[in-house]
């Protein structure tokens, strides 16, 4: 047997299998009838398909979802899958599942190799394509969002750009993606070449999901009790250190260092003590600064106007570059009072740094300053004891709840996190456990 290539010519790509058939992917605007099969689809994921096939998952046994029709071997691959979410990576490439099955479920005609499709012929189309970018925002990334099965990124999943190549979905897909990629483009082949049986192998997959999402909260629920029973009993440098020590032992650790400093402004603002500001939603962490008007990862707001902002650099003790930048920022924003960044390690060659940060205060009436994270988190501390309005420990409590409960999904409306937490969690539980057994 020949083994299984992509032909790609300037109007069309031939994929080659490997018993010789071939499929033809034809370039150009949608035809009449790939239009017609879009409209479908879009009307059936408009009037709730997608949300009632995860009703149907929450509320059924797997007996009535008609998972035995599923070979041993399809169910490990759809296992496999879901496994291969992490923290971090994954969460696209099941996401994209989801779509392809439900695609292929509603239209068994349409191909889920062909990801763009439109009419007009300046962009990139397939004639037999379909716009998946388009059904993603709308529908599909909407509802696994509502249902916390996947916390993507509100844009959706093609905020991946790896996703979005001029290519048909295939084995021969080489852009560089993280996560279940070897399992995904089996899926693919297997709903292609139609063994695999996609609205059964949808509702597997979204039990699988939602099977995860029952697991979290019960994780989560045990580590908040361990916290609450750990915080009654220590003072401020003994929550202190936990949190500087699952920040530092933790996966993706400047992610965990903005939410830790959100986490403690949260608690400040609960004791109102901001001085008649309140505290930004933390950004999602592919939110780009520029094009959503923030000027740091942690920002207080007064009268609608960013008034405070703190940049959070986890790893970077040199910051002439971030100095340079904010005059961009401060010009769009003539309201901020004050202006930060805190560093995880020691500020570096800060006195090389002390006369452009003097320039930047005298032409935008700014402060700007630099600050180690524990010293930062020593002036939230002594904000709170100028106010007069809660002690030192209440206040630590009450950071550290804000920090696992933000952690454990529980703050969306503040701490919008978006990335997988059950790592996080599970090595939070394990980090107040080690401080139980070895307190200092």
């Amino acid at each position: 047997m020949a083994e299984m290539h992509l032909r790609v010519y300037i109007d069309k790509s031939e994929l080659v299998h490997s018993d010789g058939r071939i499929e033809v992917f034809l370039e150009g605007a949608s035809c009449a009838e790939a239009r017609q099969r879009y409209r479908a689809i879009e009307t059936a994921l408009s009037n709730g398909y997608l949300n009632h096939q995860i009703d149907l998952c929450k509320s059924q046994e797997a007996s009535g979802l008609g998972f035995s029709s599923l070979s041993d071997e399809d169910a490990t691959l759809l296992d496999n899958l879901v496994d291969t979410i992490t923290s971090e990576v994954g969460r696209a490439l099941v996401a994209l599942t989801v779509m392809q099955l439900c695609i292929k479920s509603i239209e068994p005609t349409q191909s889920i190799r062909l990801h763009k499709g439109g009419r007009n012929s300046s962009g990139f189309s397939w004639t037999e394509g379909i716009s998946m970018r388009t059904l993603d925002s709308h529908y599909v990334t909407p509802a696994l969002r509502a249902h916390n099965l996947l916390l993507l990124n509100s844009y959706g999943l093609f905020m991946t750009r790896s996703l979005a190549e001029n290519y048909p979905y295939s084995r021969m897909y080489k852009a560089q993606m993280r996560g279940g990629r070897h399992q995904w483009l089996e899926v693919v082949e297997r709903i292609e070449d139609g063994s695999l049986p996609p609205e059964v192998s949808l509702r597997y997959l979204l039990s699988q999901l939602i099977n995860r999402a029952e697991q979290f909260r019960v994780l989560a629920e045990s580590m908040l009790r361990d916290l609450d029973d750990f915080s009654a009993n220590s003072d401020v440098p003994a929550i202190t250190r936990v949190i500087l020590e699952h920040i530092h032992q933790s996966d993706y650790a400047a992610r965990l260092m903005e939410i830790a400093m959100h986490s403690l402004l949260q608690a400040v603002w609960e004791f109102g003590t901001l001085a008649g500001g309140e505290i930004v939603p933390l950004s999602q962490m592919r939110s780009a600064n520029k094009k959503h008007g923030n000027i740091g990862d942690v920002e207080i707001k007064r009268d609608g106007q960013i008034v405070e902002a703190w940049d959070a650099k986890y790893g970077k003790g040199y910051l002439r570059d971030e100095i340079e930048e904010l005059t961009d920022k401060l010009a769009k924003h003539p309201d901020v009072e004050l202006v930060g960044f805190v560093t995880s390690d020691p500020p570096e060659r800060l006195s090389e740094l002390m006369s452009r940060m003097g320039d930047i205060e005298a032409m935008y009436g700014v402060v700007v300053r630099i600050l180690p994270f524990v010293d930062w988190v020593q002036e939230q501390f002594i904000r709170l004891r100028d106010e007069g309005v809660g002690s030192p420990e209440a206040l630590a409590r009450r950071w550290f709840l804000a920090y696992g409960e933000s952690l454990a999904q529980k703050r969306r409306l503040f701490a919008p996190i978006d990335e997988p937490c059950q790592r996080w969690v599970e090595t939070l539980q394990a980090a107040i456990a080690a401080a139980r057994s070895n307190p200092t």
